[in-house]
């Protein structure tokens, strides 16, 4: 058992499954203003499933693509498969394994669903390839991401409405902000290597200045989602404290220093995400 438990954990740490945090609690709030309230509890099952099959897939995939590039950058080269840890046809049927998870759970959620998982699934194939011909890989990932907020939406009303893209634009932002971030980490080896980034292709300065501006369009966004399903005054009291959450994970990063990046990317960024999907279901059931 001990053996099978060690081999779980291998497969959870390559898919950084710790980093779900980001992009479920959006699926919660869409799900949550979708149904004005909250769903039922199967309908919550399947979305899980749904989203935990999905990222799976997806940071999987970017394993094996990146493989070679990951074995070469000094961050990067422990990771399980450069490692050897885990083999590139284990990951293949890993990845198959999953996104053959999502494909079920969105069979069980409703008829658009499975008709459009095979476009999320496209879309993230095409976010790993992206850095090797265009800075804007920042976006895909967010609009990857945003397929979490999009497809909880439709698990719950079974069809596609404009009112679900402002939370979606929200999160694309988000992502792209935070993502900037921790490209900076790489900037000095994506360059070396011939990969974009915005860090990359603005340099440090500029590259947090548009963190910035992507977060301030990412709040914009979720004060008109706010506004626009007429949430109450508990909503807006819990978008002063994203915005004071916004405001303390810049403060983190520095042109003159990046050493609390990994701060600034994983705990401010879980506790937003968190934070929105508390306050708005708050607005509904307090």
């Amino acid at each position: 058992m001990s053996a099978v438990l060690r081999r779980v954990t291998l497969y959870l740490r390559m898919i950084r499954f710790s980093h779900s945090v980001f992009a479920l609690p959006f699926a919660f709030t869409a799900a949550v203003t979708a149904a004005s309230g909250v769903p039922g509890l199967g309908r919550i099952f399947w979305i899980i499933v749904a989203m935990v099959g999905a990222r799976s897939g997806a940071m999987g995939l970017n394993r094996i693509i990146d493989f070679r590039i990951d074995a070469e950058n000094p961050r990067t080269a422990g990771r399980e498969i450069p490692r050897g840890l885990i083999r590139l046809g284990e990951a293949w049927i890993f990845v198959a394994l999953s996104f053959g998870l999502m494909i079920l759970a969105s069979s069980r959620l409703n008829p658009l669903c499975l008709k459009l998982s095979p476009v999320a699934i496209a879309v993230l194939f095409l976010y790993s390839y992206t850095k090797r011909f265009t800075w804007f890989a920042h976006f895909v990932l967010g609009l990857s991401i945003s397929a979490a907020p999009l497809g909880a939406w439709i698990a719950v009303r079974g069809t596609m409405e404009w009112e679900a893209i402002p939370l979606a634009a929200a999160v694309i932002f988000w992502l792209a902000g935070f993502d900037v971030l921790y490209a900076l980490q790489d900037l000095e080896f994506d360059r070396s290597h011939g990969l974009h980034s915005i860090p990359q292709r603005f340099g440090i300065r500029w590259s947090l200045r548009l963190a910035r501006i992507f977060h301030a369009c990412s709040f914009c966004l979720l004060l008109f989602n706010g506004y626009l399903f007429g949430l109450g005054a508990v909503y807006w009291a819990g978008m002063f404290a994203v915005a004071g959450l916004f405001i303390y994970e810049h403060s983190l990063v520095r042109e003159n220093d990046l050493s609390r990046l990994d701060m600034a990317f994983f705990n401010m960024n879980g506790y937003i995400s968190v934070a929105v999907f508390l306050f708005t279901l708050l607005a509904y059931v307090a």
